[in-house]
């Protein structure tokens, strides 16, 4: 394998995290911040690339670390490290609720696009890189710009979705999707943006002017709540400027707002 072989396990229900278990020499990539805890003895580095090139020269690296800032994550990835003897354990977590699905890349034809922040963390060897949309809707009104991530490998990766995942089975079939809740999809699968309906429909049916269409024969990964969604609704509920309270429980926010002074 030109990955190495880790084992995992996925711990909880709706806010989860991923135990990695790591042998002699063994190492697994992570966005910065990503990590919970991790056994004693297990070294840490951030470097400006994802390792599966060992032999790539500064140019390249500097190149890999300009593609990560277009998707807007940090230019460096933390590698983790189990350097001694006896298998050693370190845990990641999703930066909001929902969960965490593990791939085997190898079986999936070495190769996944996910949206840009799907990313939680992958076997040393993964190669984690951009692709552009191919076509110039997609990347107008994909909700992802022109920009997604690319996952090559043949070992372990680890993608994260809000809410609940639904597994998409297509097998020359066409599904239309929200474009927010897209997470990964198999390389097989063509992307685009078409229209979501009449006029009418694009203005008051609330489900945005675009809709994305995943056709062809393999399988799409979807998230049921996209963090962009859950912080628009956030705001939506939060205290106004002027410190009013709004939303559920209003008479006792506003008790809250006389106690406060308000």
């Amino acid at each position: 394998m030109q990955c190495h072989e880790v084992d995992y396990k996925v711990i909880g229900d709706d806010i989860q995290i991923v135990e990695i278990g790591l042998d002699t020499g063994e190492t697994v990539i992570a966005e910065a911040g990503a990590m919970n805890y991790m056994d004693d003895g297990i070294t840490f580095e951030a470097k400006m690339g994802d390792g599966s090139k060992p032999n790539e020269g500064l140019f390249g690296k500097l190149l890999d670390a300009g593609k990560r800032v277009l998707t807007g994550e940090s230019i460096f990835l933390t590698h983790f490290t189990n350097p001694g003897d006896g298998k050693k354990f370190v845990a990641f977590a999703a930066p909001y609720p929902g969960k965490i699905f593990p791939i085997d890349m190898s079986k999936v034809r070495g190769e996944i696009l996910c949206q840009k922040d799907a990313f939680l963390c992958a076997a040393l060897g993964t190669e984690v890189s951009i692709a552009f949309t191919k076509r110039l809707g997609a990347g107008f009104f994909g909700g992802e710009g022109f920009i997604l991530q690319r996952l090559r490998g043949d070992g372990m990766a680890f993608v994260h979705a809000g809410g609940t995942v639904v597994v998409k089975k297509l097998n020359n079939e066409i599904i239309r999707v929200d474009t927010g809740c897209i997470v990964a999809f198999t390389s097989r699968i063509n992307y685009d943006i078409q229209p979501a309906g009449s006029l009418k429909s694009m203005f008051f049916a609330g489900e945005g002017f675009f809709l994305a269409t995943l056709s062809g024969t393999g399988t799409a990964l979807l998230q049921s709540l996209p963090f962009s969604r859950m912080a628009d609704r956030i705001l939506a509920h939060a205290p106004s400027g002027g410190g009013k309270r709004r939303g559920e429980g209003s008479i006792l926010g506003g008790l809250g707002d006389l106690i406060d002074g308000n």
